[in-house]
């Protein structure tokens, strides 16, 4: 089972170089520091959600409302800003985003551990609810609010000029999880449940609370990842976090974890952050259509998921 993750992490480490090499040769103007800077920072987006798809998934879930709570939180924060209220100012209105993804990951972890719906209907149940929400909300238009000038630096800003604070804040969402997952029972319990809910609820493992911290988990990323994309864009607007569900699953998986659970790495996720994040970049720069990327966008992903359970089964 290690050896099956550390194959996929050396697979996606290896693309990863790949692509580098590749964009380096066939764009030599883009061998910089500010370039790979900029691609760490659209990296950063990618990868605090995927931090919370993670989660969900070692447990063999999936949560399918991540977009629209990432909408969802973004419309909040620019909105609860923009209100004019007298308690409106930077940090209430990202707090109120993230409580509202905290919520909205409560109400996914009800859904599965007390009443024990499939995590893939009722997310998506979930997910078409805050889509519904949301349009009432913004009039079937992006509502004429703007990103708080705190929320534009933590998705634009640089220290010092280089480091993109967006990475900081990745850096800083995946030690938590890697904290969480190697050195607390909460983790060993998460693994246990992955490989097995029944067997870990005999050996004692409180299942329900593992279900409502890795849906909580999930739902606050979410709901950072939306405070970020608002302000990388500068406002909230309708289906921003739709683009990003496919690559913070895909990432994960092909990292290596297991979308049955119980096995995976976070090192494998980073790996696959950073890959569909340059293939995305090299398909830019070749000016692909539209058709043509999300094939090869899809294609890639599949091929590197048959190699590496190619590559598990031959050595089995």
């Amino acid at each position: 089972m290690a050896l099956r993750v550390e194959r996929s992490i050396w697979i996606a480490c290896l693309f990863v170089l790949a692509l580098t090499i590749v964009i380096g040769i066939t764009y030599p103007a883009t061998i910089s520091v500010n370039y790979y800077m900029q691609q760490l920072q659209i990296a950063a987006f990618v990868g605090v959600l995927a931090s919370g798809a993670m989660v969900v998934l070692l447990l063999g879930e999936i949560d399918l409302s991540m977009p629209w709570t990432a909408t969802a939180a973004g419309m909040l924060a620019c909105g609860a800003f923009s209100s004019g209220a007298a308690w409106a100012n930077d940090g209430t209105a990202i707090s109120a985003a993230l409580l509202l993804g905290l919520a909205i990951g409560g109400v996914n972890a009800f859904g599965v551990a007390i009443l024990r719906a499939p995590s893939m209907v009722w997310t998506l149940g979930v997910n078409a609810i805050l889509l519904g929400l949301t349009v009432v909300y913004a009039g079937g238009y992006s509502p004429q609010t703007n990103a708080s000038p705190l929320m534009r630096h933590l998705a634009v800003g640089r220290v010092f000029d280089v480091v993109p604070v967006a990475l900081l804040i990745w850096l800083f969402v995946g030690s938590v999880l890697v904290l969480v997952l190697r050195l607390t029972p909460l983790g060993a319990w998460i693994y246990a449940m992955g490989r097995s809910s029944r067997v870990a609820y005999l050996a004692g493992v409180p299942t329900r609370v593992v279900v409502l911290f890795a849906f909580l988990w999930a739902g606050l990323c979410s709901a950072v990842g939306g405070v970020l994309l608002s302000g990388y864009s500068g406002q909230a607007f309708q289906a921003m976090g739709d683009p990003m569900l496919l690559p913070s699953i895909a990432a994960v998986v092909v990292g290596g974890t297991k979308v049955t659970g119980g096995e995976g790495r976070y090192l494998g996720t980073v790996m696959g952050v950073l890959a569909l994040t340059l293939l995305s970049n090299v398909l830019s720069l070749m000016q692909a259509p539209e058709a043509l990327r999300l094939i090869i966008y899809g294609s890639t992903i599949i091929l590197m998921l048959l190699v590496s359970r190619r590559r598990s089964q031959a050595h089995h």
